[in-house]
């Protein structure tokens, strides 16, 4: 009885909270008081409007970094962190589960995405690199087209005080080739609120038909432009608002089917709002940027700022800020802290590349002829897919401003290539994984299914031998799905599928943790093992992915049995990567921040925000710290406790995820209680984090730990690759090894070399090191120690032979000078070892006897023969050197190359005689 009376008081406040928007909006303001126009003030006055007048839930501006979503570079629009109640996949035990209407203002970054407009930012007055996107959100039905509609008209008129005569609507009018109507609805729903029929516009799906994606959720929107003319002349419209209308789903064949559930999606500029409150004809001349501008006044650093923002006449102006950028930047100067220090490092990096763009942007006009295009190949070394790392869109305009067209054309090309490069060489796909996609999701919800039971996951325990034991868990077949996601009520033997069942004790992929392996085997079939690969979950769902040995079927009770040394080293690698994370705070900085990590029984792959790259003390610190954790055999607590107790813990470590409520808490060292009293400090000092994953129960098991690859990721990013346990010490035992080897080298290279045949030897030793060393399995910070002692090794094993080379050149030139006489010319063989000796010889040769040109052969052992020659610089200007070795060497079958003065090359004879005559008739035929 309480829970029907506690449904109809629901039903009745959501009523209440309805019954404003569908009474219509009133042509009165909803206040006295004049309309806001300070940029704060409508910020404000939008999420006030919608959560005191129409029941929203405010929501904060999620981070830009988007929470584990690597579709995207940046946060791009405000429905980013709301992606999961959209693709059905919300954790149900999430405050994000219970979301029906919320609103908030989004700090977006306009990059990546299917709706980014970036290439309209700097060419007009209204589109931003970064700006804040205000909306309002009605998740599962909440609400639809018409209350969004009829909200959106009251917020502008009623409280901003906008004239309906200044407002335009769009609305989409279908789509014929897809199969979709003219939203009608949208458009009646407008005439209806007042909006003038000439001032509603019918537009097509590029326009008027939103998508999240390639695939997933989209639908038609409607969207709401402002008129800048005023009625004077033709319309200038600039869009405001757009409402999206969640109603299909873009399957991967391209189709469109509905969507579950409905939702509304809506979008609205603060700054293109701003300049319309504040009459400005540019987002630019409005309050929100007004303190940036005075601030860049106030210096010399942007040349082209230096006037009133105001003075903006036309779109090729918006792009002021760009070409001030093109003359040296202050952007540090106007931020704060650790973010000016980021910033003023960028900034002298970029204009380090923008000055040696500029000068290779010269050099090449230099060349060109006046209608010349200017060379993709050249623009595309200066890109970011090239070597100097610059935006092509700045390169083109460094371009404009010299007046000269890119080759459009070839750069395109130059793409294409690229593309097909990395799709030859990106790794080969993986087998496709079984989901559960947003129609299955949407019926599992329709039938009322409980989102399975995983708490046997955690139902482990450390056994006095120190094993660990994991029970079975007994469990019933609720559904099950074919490999093209059709749920089915049976399956046959050999079949792959999908099982969804009321509980289990396998762990499913999540918090970059693997997935458990192992099997299952029905009740009363103990003997017929059903393998199952994975667990995914899907909005609470874990789906396992099944073969099945015989038939299966809906109602079927089964027993899951984990593959215990599977699990057991994703535990170890896990309680590795906390203590790591927790190393790496004590060793950089309480400040440091993980990025990300994925962890399975072989490998853990752990990603850190860094300012510089670690160094090898560094390094070697981190491991020493996690060993002496290892080495104290610590507990590992954990405990769920409610969210909101989590909020205030110093010291208490969380990634930007959304998590459930209750978190499950763990603990290293410290009970759960202790660590999250805020007057205990005790998750300064030890490591506390929140986590879903499965753990050791005390830290001696991960045994060792070693960091066996540092790279830098990004810029201010440091992955790192680990291992643990047994791999740990035998990579310790392979750096101990190689650090012997680099011992002897050094040895010998102190001793000295006898001869040049040692001395290539022990510069042969040392680049076979160097190149063990790039490949072997080792301590990182043991790797660069001796990457570094090797790079020594090397450079003066190679001083060692050059001087044994000028002493051996020394002896043969005096001996080739004692056989010829003076002459401008000297053609003949001598003995040597490398083309390096070779061109030694030559080289000497010609400073001895000035005037004279060289060409020497020197047969090997193997049977190819080297060439090295020089000419003389009183030689006539068509004798060359390269030419002179061109022709020796391809009457021996072989190349050459090098300069007018000195080349080289080698070739293949057994007629050395024939060599030199055809060296000395080019000769002298040139002379």
């Amino acid at each position: 009885m309480a829970a029907s009376v506690a449904g109809v008081a629901r039903r009745l406040r959501r009523a209440l909270r309805r019954s404003p928007s569908w009474l219509g909006p009133s042509r009165k303001p909803l206040s006295t008081l004049p309309p806001p126009t300070q940029g704060s003030a409508v910020r404000d006055a939008f999420l006030s409007f919608f959560r005191d007048r129409h029941g929203h839930r405010l929501v904060p501006s999620a981070s830009v970094r988007p929470r584990g979503d690597p579709s995207l570079l940046f946060v791009n629009a405000g429905m980013n962190q709301f992606k999961p109640i959209f693709l059905g996949t919300v954790d149900p035990r999430s405050e994000m589960a219970g979301f029906r209407r919320v609103a908030n203002s989004q700090k977006c970054v306009r990059a990546g995405g299917r709706h980014n407009d970036l290439e309209d930012v700097g060419r007009d007055l209204s589109h931003h690199t970064f700006f804040e996107m205000l909306g309002n959100w009605a998740f599962g039905g909440e609400y639809f087209k018409e209350e969004a509609c009829t909200m959106a008209w009251e917020l502008l008129t009623r409280v901003y005080g906008i004239p309906e005569d200044r407002l335009w609507v769009s609305y989409f009018g279908g789509d014929p080739k897809a199969g979709l109507d003219p939203d009608l609805e949208s458009r009646d729903i407008w005439l209806s609120l007042g909006v003038p029929s000439n001032h509603v516009l019918s537009f097509g799906p590029q326009e008027n038909f939103w998508e999240m994606g390639d695939t997933g959720p989209c639908g038609p929107c409607t969207e709401i432009h402002y008129d800048l003319a005023g009625g004077v002349g033709a319309p200038q419209l600039v869009e405001l608002w757009n409402l999206v209308f969640m109603q299909h789903n873009r399957e991967a064949d391209g189709s469109l089917q509905p969507l579950p559930q409905q939702h509304v999606d809506t979008g609205m500029g603060l700054e293109r709002l701003v300049a319309v409150l504040q009459g400005r004809c540019s987002t630019y001349d409005t309050d929100l940027f007004s303190p940036l501008f005075h601030a860049i006044h106030q210096g010399d650093a942007y040349p082209e700022l230096q006037r009133n923002s105001a003075q903006v006449e036309n779109p090729g102006d918006g792009r002021a800020v760009e070409k001030g950028f093109l003359q040296g930047t202050q952007l540090h100067c106007l931020l704060p802290g650790q973010i000016a220090s980021l910033v003023s490092e960028d900034e002298a990096a970029f204009l380090d590349s923008l000055q040696r763009g500029r000068r290779i942007i010269d050099r090449t006009l230099k060349r060109l002829g006046p209608s010349d295009l200017f060379p993709a190949d050249v623009a595309w070394s200066l890109s970011l897919s090239g070597n100097l790392g610059l935006p092509l869109d700045l390169v083109e305009l460094m371009l404009e401003e010299k007046g000269v067209q890119l080759d459009s054309a070839g750069l395109a090309q130059l793409v294409q290539e690229e593309a097909q490069l990395r799709a030859h060489q990106a790794e080969p796909a993986q087998e496709q994984r079984l989901c559960l996609n947003l129609h299955a999701l949407g019926e599992l919800q329709h039938r009322g299914m409980t989102p399975t039971d995983d708490s046997p996951k955690y139902s482990y325990s450390l056994q006095p031998t120190g094993e660990y034991e994991f029970g079975p868990c007994e469990a019933q077949v609720l559904q099950l799905y074919t490999e093209d996601g059709a749920a089915v009520a049976t399956v046959g033997p050999g079949q792959r599928c999908g099982l969804l069942l009321d509980r289990t004790n396998f762990y499913a992929e999540q918090g970059g943790q693997a997935s458990d392996r192992g099997y299952l085997v029905r009740a009363g079939h103990q003997d017929v093992l059903f393998p199952v690969a994975q667990a995914q979950v899907w909005g609470g769902f874990i789906l396992h992915e099944v073969l099945a040995s015989e038939h299966l079927q809906v109602g079927d009770k089964v027993q899951l049995h984990v593959d215990k040394a599977w699990r057991l080293g994703c535990m170890e690698k896990h309680t590795a990567t906390h203590l790591l994370s927790w190393a790496l705070r004590q060793t950089l900085g309480p400040s440091t921040e993980q990025r990300g990590s994925h962890l399975n029984p072989e490998w853990l792959r752990f990603d850190v925000a860094t300012q510089a790259p670690l160094t090898p003390e560094q390094l070697r610190t981190v491991e020493g710290t996690v060993q002496e954790a290892v080495q104290q055999d610590e507990a590992v607590y954990t405990a769920e406790v409610p969210l909101v107790l989590t909020a205030c813990v110093p010291g208490l470590r969380s990634l930007d995820e959304v998590y459930p409520d209750p978190v499950r808490v763990v603990s290293v060292g410290v009970p759960v209680a202790r660590a999250l009293d805020p007057m205990s400090q005790a998750a300064l000092q030890a490591s506390v984090e929140l986590c879903c994953g499965t753990h050791l129960l005390r830290t001696g098991a991960v045994g060792d730990l070693v960091i066996i690859r540092e790279s830098q990721l990004t810029k201010g990013t440091t992955r790192l690759l680990v291992i643990t346990g047994e791999q740990a010490q035998q990579a310790r035992e392979v750096g101990k090894s190689l650090a012997q080897e680099v011992d002897v080298a050094a040895e010998r290279l102190n001793r000295g070399s006898r001869d040049l045949v040692e001395a290539h030897q022990l510069s042969k030793d040392v680049g076979r090191l160097t190149k063990a060393m790039d490949r072997a399995v080792m301590p990182q910070w043991q790797r660069r120690e001796l990457q570094a002692r090797l790079k020594l090794l090397q450079r003066h094993a190679n001083t060692a032979i050059r001087k044994l080379e000028l002493a051996q050149a020394a002896v043969k030139s005096q001996e080739l000078l004692k056989q010829h006489e003076k002459g401008p010319l000297i053609v003949d063989t001598v003995s040597a070892q490398s083309l390096s000796v070779l061109v030694k010889v030559v080289r000497q040769l010609c400073e001895r006897a000035p005037g004279t040109s060289v060409l020497l052969l020197s047969p090997q052992p193997v049977g190819s023969v080297l060439c090295a020659c020089q000419v003389a610089q009183g030689a006539t200007p068509a004798f060359t050197a390269v030419a002179w070795a061109l022709a020796v060497c391809s009457q021996m079958g072989g190349k050459a190359w090098g300069s007018h003065v000195v080349a080289q090359g080698t070739g293949r004879t057994m007629d050395l005689d024939a060599a030199l005559s055809a060296a000395r008739a080019y000769a002298l035929n040139q002379l």
